[in-house]
């Protein structure tokens, strides 16, 4: 059972999550790959906005999209928006990337190999992992400026969209955790993160939302 206070923690950490950056155009907006369309149907929009001429998907599966997304996150994503209208020659599929270190180093060579010029990147993810996002690129693509966006949803939407409470809250105390532990193992940038928001995680996890924490 999810308790009150586990959804005030909840809360803090999916407000937190999210960078608040107000989208701006960009060189190439970057899809990243997850078990979530709504990163496509996100990106998508900001490419309709005229936020970026050009977009790149990326991911390969993992074990949350290998049943749902047997192509791949990023053919899945690329699909999806051919879709929704956006011509194919305005989309570049990177099909291997299986982490967002990864999804960021391989689109920076797919670009660079495509010819592509890249002062700026508009980095599209869930809500809840905009922030790590942010930090990894900030930490492997020094040459750009980053601004990160996501699908603009209140907790109880995104929930609604995925349809398993327990399963977004774990991934949102997984989320919180890599935040914490990533930046010492070289992965990203540290991040000042407030007492308020180490105690909702700290106290989430030990409630036992713990399936996507990492070993320490």
């Amino acid at each position: 059972m999810i308790s009150v206070q586990n959804w005030a923690d909840a809360h803090m950490l999916w407000d937190f999550q999210q960078m608040g950056h107000a989208p701006r155009p960009c060189s190439v907006g970057i899809g990243l790959g997850s078990h979530d369309l709504g990163v496509a149907d996100a990106t998508v929009d900001l490419y309709r906005r005229g936020m970026f001429p050009l977009i790149v998907f990326t991911g390969a599966t993992s074990r949350t999209t290998e049943g749902r997304m047997p192509k791949g996150e990023a053919e899945h994503y690329r699909e999806r928006a051919l879709e929704l209208g956006v011509p194919e020659s305005a989309i570049l599929v990177e099909p291997n990337a299986r982490n967002t270190g990864e999804n960021i180093r391989f689109s920076q060579a797919l670009l660079e190999e495509q010819g592509v010029d890249v002062s700026s990147i508009l980095l599209v993810s869930k809500p809840y992992e905009e922030r790590r996002a942010y930090a990894t690129a900030r930490k492997l693509w020094l040459a750009v400026e980053v601004v990160s966006a996501s699908t603009d949803m209140k907790l109880e939407e995104y929930i609604e969209s995925i349809g398993d409470a327990r399963l977004v809250l774990d991934m949102l105390v997984g989320a919180q955790q890599r935040l914490v532990l990533y930046p010492k193992r070289g992965f990203t940038v540290a991040q000042d993160v407030p007492d308020t928001v180490i105690a909702a995680y700290e106290r989430l996890r030990d409630g036992g939302f713990t399936t996507r924490v990492t070993p320490e």
